[in-house]
């Protein structure tokens, strides 16, 4: 759908460095029969903020619900060390995404657009957990 971009490319090529390392997690999602189906990681940007990143599920799982039951887990995995900000950097085309953001409490945020948004040629949409 996009263009990998620099930001991007860093974080995927040093997972450890740039998620493990700084205080992040990585989670992964399994659907019985198909494996591994999704992934999404929690990088820690300040002392109480995590961004929501690299989160994508498998187009063939995508029924199973396999997003929204990593989404929630990485909501309570934010709360769980401490977070006091979670939020999210996407495109409006990615529709499905977004949709599924805002079912599960995410709201769109001018602030955090401004803040972290000029860090992908891409992103149109900054979102922010409310219940953090």
């Amino acid at each position: 759908m996009f263009r990998l971009e620099q930001t991007g490319r860093e974080v995927l090529g040093h997972p450890r460095e740039r998620i493990i390392d700084t205080g992040g997690t990585i989670l992964f999602v399994e659907a019985p029969g198909l494996g591994i189906v999704g992934t999404c990681a929690l990088q820690k940007t300040s002392d109480k903020s995590f961004e929501l990143t690299k989160m994508g599920v498998r187009a063939s799982a995508r029924c199973l619900k396999a997003g929204e039951f990593l989404l929630s887990a990485m909501i309570e995995w934010a709360k769980a060390m401490g977070a006091e900000t979670l939020y999210l950097l996407t495109n409006k085309r990615c529709e499905a995404a977004v949709h599924l953001y805002e079912k599960l409490g995410f709201q769109h945020d001018s602030e955090i657009m401004a803040k972290y948004g000029s860090r992908y040629a891409r992103c149109d949409a900054a979102m922010r957990d409310r219940d953090i």
